[in-house]
C-alpha cells in the first residue's frame, strides 16, 4: 500500500543501478525538503534510537481514525534527512489508521535500503518508522 510519491521513488530505483545514484538521491530529496523551524527541534519532536539527531513533527488533519497523517522532519545528517524524505512519502496524507496498516519494511526493501544503510542507520530507521507509527496510534485513538 504505497503511496504515488512513494511508488516514484521506486520507479526512480528501478532506473539508477547504482547504488552510488541512490544514495545521491536519497539526499537530492532531503535537500529538497523545507528546514524544520529551530523551535520544533526540542525534546519532544527528538526520535531516540538514532545515532543522528533527528526531529518528526506530527501535522494531524481532523480527528481519530480518518483524520489525515502529515509531518514535517530533521536531521543533521544527509542521508538521515534524505530517509525522511523517503518516509514522508510512504507516509504523508494517509489516514493514520492506514498508516498503521503500511508494512514500510516490505516497500523500503523495494528500494534496497536495507542492504546499503549502516547498522546504526538502519535501526535509525526503524526508530522514525515505530515513532510514525506511535504518532499515528495516538491520533487515531483522539477523538
Amino acid at each position: 500500500m504505497a503511496t504515488e510519491s512513494f511508488e516514484e521513488i521506486a520507479e526512480t530505483f528501478e532506473f539508477l543501478e547504482d547504488w552510488e545514484d541512490r544514495y545521491r538521491h536519497v539526499i537530492d530529496m532531503g535537500k529538497a525538503m523545507p528546514p524544520l523551524e529551530e523551535a520544533f527541534r526540542v525534546p519532544a519532536t527528538k526520535v531516540d534510537g538514532c545515532a543522528s539527531q533527528v526531529w518528526l513533527l506530527p501535522e494531524i488533519e481532523g480527528s481519530g481514525p480518518e483524520a489525515a497523517f502529515h509531518f514535517r522532519g530533521e536531521s543533521d545528517a544527509m542521508i538521515v534527512r534524505g530517509l525522511i524524505a523517503v518516509l514522508h512519502a510512504l507516509y504523508d496524507g494517509l489516514k493514520v489508521s492506514e498508516v498503521l496498516k503500511v508494512d514500510a519494511g516490505g516497500e523500503l526493501a523495494r528500494l534496497g535500503l536495507n542492504d546499503h544503510l549502516s547498522a546504526q542507520r538502519s535501526n535509525g530507521l526503524r526508530a522514525m518508522i515505530q515513532r510514525i507509527r506511535d504518532l499515528a496510534n495516538k491520533a487515531s485513538s483522539e477523538a
